[in-house]
């Protein structure tokens, strides 16, 4: 099994033990993903220590209004790292609205421009922005990962252009039936699942922070709602990440 999307520079445990739990619990590999620069570098560090992790390397929208923004160089050196398999996070976010949005339009540009001159994916952070993020994104041929999805009224748009699809432990919180609706109309081959580590813990461990080992949960919530078998879900979903990231 495989956490697609985790923050573990962002957890208060040691990296050691998370991956060293994610194992116990049937998690193998896990993406660790980058909201800027620093962070991203300390991903890849992470990477180069512990074979079970890969690294997707962005800047999130949140910077788009200050210096952050203009780091887009350094950032290619990173996503040219061997271990970076992503860019990303980026996107939109007009829910927190913490950076301008026509700033956050062209730093969600420019890293798309980047992916696709390097031939990678995206993983895309969206909230109250639908219409914005899919008309940015439609000028994009390579793979998306649409992270922690939480947008039913995306969800056409994403199934005909092919996206991928991520479920975060949020699916599996009691008001949620939308969103559990939604996981059960993606196709199988575009299903993913994350845990957003340290966010966002499924509701067996809600209150505390959230961690790869838990991706079990929401895969098992997933499974459920699918009307499939959990162990088969896992696999499907390890092979899909297999498939956007080019994972070996």
């Amino acid at each position: 099994m495989i956490d697609t999307h985790a923050h573990l520079d962002a957890c208060d445990d040691r990296p050691s033990a998370l991956i060293r739990r994610a194992r116990s619990a049937g998690v193998e590999r896990i993406i660790t993903v980058g909201t800027g620069i620093d962070s991203s570098r300390a991903a890849l560090e992470l990477a180069e220590l512990h074979e079970e992790v890969f690294v997707a390397v962005g800047i999130d929208p949140h910077q788009a209004g200050d210096a952050e923004a203009n780091r887009i160089d350094e950032l290619r050196e990173l996503a040219e790292h061997e271990r970076s398999v992503a860019v990303g996070e980026t996107g939109l976010d007009y829910f927190r609205d913490r950076a301008p949005r026509d700033r956050q339009r062209r730093l969600l540009e420019a890293q798309l421009e980047l992916a696709a001159s390097l031939g990678k994916p995206v993983v895309i952070h969206t909230r109250d922005a639908d219409a914005d993020t899919a008309d940015v994104l439609a000028g994009f041929d390579g793979a998306v990962v649409m992270h922690c999805f939480s947008s039913p009224g995306l969800l056409n748009t994403v199934l005909e252009r092919g996206y991928y699809v991520s479920f975060a432990g949020n699916v599996t919180y009691p008001k949620a039936s939308d969103l559990r609706a939604t996981a059960a109309q993606v196709p199988d081959e575009r299903i993913l699942a994350e845990t957003d580590s340290p966010y966002l813990a499924p509701q067996a461990r809600r209150g505390r922070p959230n961690e790869p080992a838990n991706v079990v949960l929401t895969v098992e919530e997933l499974a459920k709602v699918r009307g499939v078998d959990a162990a088969d879900l896992g696999a499907r979903i390890e092979a899909n990440a297999a498939a956007a990231f080019s994972l070996p």
